[in-house]
């Protein structure tokens, strides 16, 4: 990609599960510099003897804290914002955590970077962002409304910031899948919330390529969506049972702190604005001003036109399908041949 040519690149969280991948995607490009930001040390440390290449360079920081982001962004053309608390759980028992790192610390990002005149910042949101109902979600759908404000009041515009907004990951870090994988493994009950809850199926790869879309067409305040599948909790657990090959016992055990039966990835509201890409949306800002005439006078299509895009109204996978998905996309490769 041309763009990333001789460019000096910073991705927060850089040591998480995005944050490898899309330094490994970008160290194919002849870029200047990629700037590994996270609070881990030992991560770090890992990812530098496995990686073992001059381009990157490991800073230790924490994006709560202004003056390191804001160092850490000198001189930098783009940023990929992926740090953030994404464990639903555990945010609902410490929701003022939440708001430190996902809130206070994505607006650290923003402001650096326009303070330092970085040309682009994507950010990563989450479907857990729209109607949200867990602490998680409403810092998260909080970030959004910073990052629309922040792209509003930009002047001149030196920098342009967006973001995407995906559902569960599969095999990222604290998912389902790498749990159930580990439950088969040691030939236990495989745990399962709700069978009729469905969530989005997402590759990692996907969602670097949903981000790298939004990197190269992004607008100020726009937020991408992709088109993606889901299923049932259900389907996915009797899936990997029968790729595995496990006559494990299925055990429900009821839905976590905060869970929701199925997740949202576009309102209706937003609907309405959402330009379809194909295999994409994109949800540009309310450019809407305080004149509050606009919002009474001027209106668009009724509500009730349109729907919610959720796990429950996209194209849903049976269990067949999910087999031939987690093969296609090697989610279960390693682990099959262990």
């Amino acid at each position: 990609m041309k763009l990333f040519e001789k460019k000096v690149i910073l991705i927060t969280g850089g040591t998480g599960s995005f944050g490898k991948t899309i330094t490994e995607y970008l160290l194919d490009y002849n870029l200047k510099e990629i700037r590994v930001f996270s609070r881990d040390e030992k991560k770090q440390e890992d990812m530098r003897l496995s990686l073992n290449n001059n381009k990157l360079k490991f800073i230790i920081g924490d994006v709560r804290d202004y003056n390191s982001i804001y160092d850490a962004s000198k001189n930098v053309d783009y940023i990929f914002h992926s740090a953030a608390l994404k464990q639903v759980p555990s945010c609902e028992f410490y929701p003022m955590e939440a708001i430190k790192t996902n809130i206070n610390g994505a607006n650290n990002v923003m402001k650096a970077a326009i303070e330092n005149k970085v040309k682009k910042v994507v950010l990563l949101s989450t479907d857990k962002a729209v109607y949200p109902i867990n602490a998680m979600g409403m810092t998260k759908a909080i970030m959004e409304k910073l990052m629309v404000s922040n792209s509003r009041f930009n002047y001149p515009n030196h920098t342009i910031i967006c973001a995407t907004r995906y559902g569960n990951v599969m095999a990222s870090r604290g998912s389902v899948i790498p749990l159930l994988i580990k439950q088969i493994k040691e030939s236990k009950s495989l745990t399962i919330t709700d069978p009729e809850m469905t969530r989005f199926l997402m590759s990692l790869e996907e969602s670097i390529n949903l981000v790298l879309y939004a990197f190269k067409n992004g607008t100020p305040g726009d937020i991408f969506v992709q088109k993606s599948p889901a299923s049932t909790v259900k389907d996915l657990v009797l899936a990997m049972k029968e790729l595995f090959k496990s006559n494990c016992n299925i055990e429900t055990i009821g839905t976590r702190h905060g869970e929701k039966l199925f997740e949202t990835l576009i309102s209706k509201e937003e609907m309405i604005r959402a330009k379809d890409l194909g295999n994409y949306y994109c949800i540009s800002a309310d450019s809407r001003d305080l004149n509050y005439n606009k919002f009474f006078v001027e209106g668009e299509k009724q509500l009730s036109e349109v729907l919610d895009y959720t796990s429950h109204n996209t194209n849903r996978l049976d269990k067949e399908e999910v087999k031939r998905l987690l093969l296609r996309l090697n989610i279960v490769k390693e682990a099959l041949h262990d």
